[in-house]
């Protein structure tokens, strides 16, 4: 304690800004010839007489500093001659106490033509002595910066710490501004600062700025810096005193975590694994790098996962064939780029190989060596674009999610001359991560996507035909891949008699469950349609249907998943031969008919439940067809549209479908294309028809006495029809249809009995009788000498069956027309 009490020299380059930390600290300035010029707030606090009664007057005649007059003078001289002091001394405050305080005084040096000394003071705490050289280490090698200038900002003093910071020596500060200094850093913004200080005597604290300095020109820095004002007895401000520290590790951590939070919502906004990919690429490109490159396996970017796992099980493969997923670079055109955007691939960093990729950690290279034998050897090209373009540091991140290998990203650095430093392999780490989620959660939805859609497209008809009965045309178009595949659906199914019945059905969700239920739904339509039941009876069959598969899948459901299986349904036959078209809907939209003349109408059909509900009826309509008419099914995605108005959307379609001169194929092209120009979160289906009519020389029928003799008289009819029609090769088998059939409804039906031909693409046989008992086919045996007339019916017909009327039924057989 002794030796820091009697003072220690400081070191010739110490200045005021060793001598105190903060703002608060007793500080002033005393001129060459021992009289007060600065006085600060903190002075006046410490030793309690105010800048009014200081400044102007000796430091020697201070009560404070009197009790040694001798070891102040012998002090100045010290300092004069270029040293600086420090030590312990006891002073006397206002009020008379005695108090220990830390006292420094820097080397003499000069604002204008006079010669001062910065003094500075803090009380000594009794902790404080126990540490004095450890204060002094820390005063020496403190890692802030400070400087005191005049009120023109021109250097007066620097610490060694900022003349670290700025790279330019002290020699070349002193008496010039920071603006002629140093340009780059922001110099035009901190003298304003300063001038602000200066005007006000208000400091400015804690303000940060990033830029290049001549001591590491390869790397920008953050510094906070602060600002104080030097006032004198009159308040006036004489100077400005600033502290600069270095908070580059501060700023980029708050620069890596703005930048992972900004990836957040920049990089997967879409289920596209190609898209996301180039979402990665494009963030990082200027922000982090300047040419970025992702690949990624083969399996990875096909739907169906073609291609090799290297966690197949098995030896590792030398090599992993990749895709090039995604290029950005701030050149035009990527000329850095040896593969392009779909290019096979197999690039990882010399010397390493696929295991980086497997269970590698991030790779920094942070000088990149293009002359290197392993680059030379295994990648020439390679090397040669990096000789090429500059380019001088490198991070090869592997991109992994939920122990999955999905690629490389590869970050690389030309234009940019600050080398990739490990902070930097934390935010690629942190980049690729979030990413690869992203590409894996594509991935998977992509796979899923893919074999709904497939699925679904299965379950469709491949093929529609109406027959005689209606011309047919078709669109489907899938879900946008973020709304997920639906459940929509359409039929067209061929009935007896020449009828058609006409489908379309919308089951509720979306994703391979929908599409699931929509095949089973699709297949309950067409056996319940082949039951020849009318509309109203079909959909009432079909609700009661959904329910009990509603309550199957809730049997077998994990607890707490929705099992639900909800849809709408509209159900049509049209009947060429009358023109009648009946129908019937579930919660459906209504059809859209458009007549000849291009008049379009939508239908008045009570709308019904939607299926799944139960326990409430269906209602049927009947409408008569004009010859050409456009009849049209559809699904609510076809009239929703951007404003959800579905009679606003139904009046569009309407427009749209009225130009009846078109061909119907090309017509239902451009209307969904017309009405939905930009993907839809909804499936969209639409079945068009064009009617035609069965004339009176397709259709012959006559009525038959209730008399055996009269089957007779009925084939003979029947055979000469078939012959006129120039059908003679079913002549025979006509014959002994209408004979069986007739002979059953005499015989076992009610009159009236008729029987009608018909001729479309088949001959059918019809026999209507008003019984309503249903036909059976049954086997008899050899010694029964009735019972085969069916069987033989059923032997000689493409298909037969039975259909019920509201004066009773109808038997039928179908023969096909060579």
């Amino acid at each position: 304690m002794e030796s820091a009490r009697n003072g220690t020299a400081a070191s010739p380059s110490e200045g005021p800004g060793d001598f105190f930390d903060a703002s608060t600290d007793a500080a002033a300035v005393v001129s060459g010839d021992g009289v007060v010029v600065g006085w600060t707030r903190g002075a006046e606090a410490l030793f309690g007489y105010p800048a009014s009664e200081v400044v102007g007057g000796s430091v020697a005649r201070l009560p404070a500093m009197s009790d040694d007059p001798m070891r102040v003078a012998g002090i100045a001289e010290r300092c004069r001659a270029g040293n600086g002091w420090s030590g312990l001394i006891t002073v006397r405050h206002r009020d008379g106490r005695r108090i220990e305080v830390h006292l420094r005084v820097s080397a003499s040096f000069r604002i204008g033509e006079d010669e001062c000394f910065l003094v500075s003071a803090r009380e000594q705490k009794p902790w404080w002595t126990m540490g004095q050289s450890v204060l002094d280490g820390f005063l020496t090698r403190s890692p802030v910066g400070m400087a005191v200038l005049d009120p023109q900002l021109r250097y007066v003093w620097l610490n060694d710490t900022l003349e670290r910071f700025g790279g330019v020596p002290r020699e070349q500060r002193l008496g010039r501004r920071l603006s002629e200094l140093l340009p780059g850093l922001q110099a035009e913004t901190l003298e304003g600062l300063m001038r602000k200080v200066l005007a006000t005597g208000v400091p400015v604290t804690d303000y940060e700025y990033v830029g290049w300095s001549w001591a590491d020109p390869h790397r920008q820095h953050a510094y906070s810096t602060s600002f104080f004002p030097l006032v004198d007895a009159d308040d006036t401000i004489t100077g400005v005193c600033y502290m600069v520290l270095d908070v580059t590790e501060r700023w980029n951590a708050r620069q890596l975590l703005s930048l992972v939070n900004e990836a957040g919502t920049n990089i997967g906004r879409t289920l596209d694994v190609m898209r996301t990919a180039q979402e990665l690429a494009d963030f990082a490109v200027p922000r982090f790098a300047d040419f970025v490159i992702v690949d990624l396996l083969e399996p990875v970017l096909s739907t169906e996962e073609h291609g090799v796992w290297p966690t197949d099980g098995g030896p590792t493969p030398a090599r992993l064939l990749m895709r090039r997923a995604a290029l950005r670079s701030v050149r035009e055109g990527c000329p850095e780029a040896v593969a392009g955007i779909g290019d096979s691939v197999d690039f990882v960093p010399p010397p390493h190989d696929v295991n980086l990729l497997i269970d590698g950690d991030p790779l920094l290279i942070p000088a990149l060596d293009p002359s290197d034998a392993l680059w030379v050897s295994r990648e020439p090209e390679r090397a040669e674009r990096l000789r090429e373009f500059g380019l001088h540091s490198l991070i090869a991140a592997p991109m992994r999610a939920r122990h999955t290998v999905l690629g490389l990203t590869t970050f690389a650095r030309s234009l940019n001359p600050a080398s990739f430093g490990p902070d930097d392999v934390l935010l690629a780490r942190e980049l690729v991560a979030r990413a690869a989620v992203c590409v894996d959660n594509a991935r998977r939805y992509s796979r899923e996507h893919t074999a709904a859609v497939t699925l679904q497209r299965s379950l469709l008809p491949p093929a529609l035909t109406g027959g005689t009965a209606l011309e047919v045309a078709s669109s489907y178009r899938p879900a946008d891949p973020t709304g997920g595949v639906g459940g929509d659906w359409f039929d067209v199914i061929p009935l007896s008699g020449a009828r058609v019945g006409l489908v379309i059905g919308d089951v509720v969700g979306h994703g391979i469950a929908a599409a699931a239920s929509m095949g089973r739904l699709r297949t309950a339509v067409q056996t319940l349609a082949d039951m020849e039941m009318p509309p109203d009876e079909l959909l009432a069959h079909f609700d009661d249907l959904v329910l009990r598969l509603s309550d199957e899948e809730t049997a077998v459901a994990a607890p707490g998943t929705a099992t639900f299986i909800g849809a709408t349904c509209l159900y049509a036959v049209y009947d060429p031969v009358t023109r009648r078209c009946a129908m019937a809907r579930a919660g459906h939209p209504p059809p859209v008919v458009v007549t000849p003349d291009g008049d379009a109408y939508f239908p008045e059909i009570p709308a019904g439940p939607p299926l799944g509900l139960g326990g409430m009826a269906f209602e049927a309509t009947e409408i008569e067809l004009a010859e050409h008419s456009l009849f049209g099914l559809y699904t609510d995605g076809l009239i929703e549209g951007p404003d959800h108005d579905m009679e606003q959307g139904m009046a569009r379609l309407g427009e749209v479908l009225a130009r009846t001169e078109e061909d119907l194929g090309t017509l239902c092209a451009s209307a969904v294309q017309r009405l939905v120009p930009v993907p839809q979160p909804d499936d969209i289906a639409l079945l068009l028809t064009r009617t035609c009519v069965l004339g009176a020389d397709h259709v012959v029928s006559w009525d038959v006495p209730v008399d055996p003799a009269a089957v007779a008289e009925t084939r003979a009819r029947a055979t000469r029809q078939v012959e006129d029609w120039g059908l003679g090769d079913l002549a025979m088998t006509t014959e002994l249809i209408v004979s069986e059939l007739v002979t059953n409804a005499i015989r076992y039906a009610a009159p009236p009995i008729r029987l009608r031909l018909l001729r479309d693409t088949r001959l059918t046989c019809e026999v209507a009788d008003a019984s309503s008992t249903a036909p059976r086919l049954r086997h008899a045996r050899s010694t029964d000498e009735g019972g085969r007339g069916l069987f033989l019916v059923a032997q000689l017909a493409h298909r037969w069956g039975a259909r019920y009327t509201g004066e009773g039924k109808i038997i039928w057989a179908e023969q096909a027309i060579c």
